[in-house]
């Protein structure tokens, strides 16, 4: 079909707001949700850091970056780093049978882990991931709808605000001292906004952060699988 060369202007900006009020969804087809807990005072985070990058333009990546704070004793306090943040990958570690958190470390879709700079790994994990199936997800602008599920045993209800952006961030001190570090996808806020308890269920969001999207992640309770996941 051929679509007329010209639209008319009123035609046009109705078209434009309409698109912008349609609220995201996932159902069938969500992203594979990939954490990098990282920190810029860890020399062996850089190429981590390059990896995620790399596998955050595919279009079925999710890809998350997490600045944990037990590296700032090095001298270098991260700029990004976050305690609730490091309390997440802490919570990660029995579950994913780990002796205790290390950077670089990815997580997949919460039930896989790898070394964060082990690029062909990575992609393996990737291209094995099976797709979530949970509930089925609507972000709107105030409020994200959760679908019924038959999955027993609850979900916690994960809000994430992240820039897509690449940023570049000059080191001073500590192990990468003198070299500027890029990230990508850096979370800049992590907020639990209740449960799901199997039911069809609505959460209200808080207002939009300025330059940040919109991630939720519904995930099995203390650092369990990630049930459904959908960004705006």
């Amino acid at each position: 079909m051929k679509y007329p060369a010209r639209i008319g202007g009123s035609v046009l900006s109705s078209l434009l707001i309409a698109a912008a009020a349609t609220p995201a969804s996932a159902a069938d087809h969500q992203p594979t949700v990939v954490e990098l807990f990282t920190s810029q005072g860890c020399s062996s985070c850089p190429p981590a850091n390059a990896n995620l990058i790399k596998i955050s333009n595919r279009k079925d990546v999710l890809a998350l970056s997490f600045s944990v704070t037990y590296w700032d004793y090095l001298g270098w306090r991260d700029t990004y780093g976050r305690p609730e943040f490091t309390e997440r990958q802490v919570t990660y570690e029995p579950s994913l049978k780990q002796s205790g958190p290390y950077t670089p470390q990815m997580v997949i879709n919460g039930s896989a882990t790898t070394v964060g700079n082990n690029l062909p790994e990575i992609v393996s994990l990737l291209d094995e991931a099976p797709r979530l199936r949970g509930p089925g997800l609507t972000l709107n602008r105030d409020r994200i709808e959760i679908g019924s599920g038959s999955e027993a045993g609850g979900a916690d209800v994960w809000l994430v605000r992240y820039d897509p952006r690449i940023e570049a961030v000059p080191v001073a001190r500590g192990e990468n001292s003198g070299t500027t570090l890029q990230h990508t996808h850096v979370v800049h806020r992590l907020e639990r906004l209740g449960t799901w308890d199997g039911h069809s269920a609505s959460f209200s969001l808080p207002g939009p952060d300025a330059g940040l999207k919109t991630a939720v992640l519904l995930q099995r309770p203390n650092g369990g699988p990630i049930l459904s996941a959908i960004t705006d």
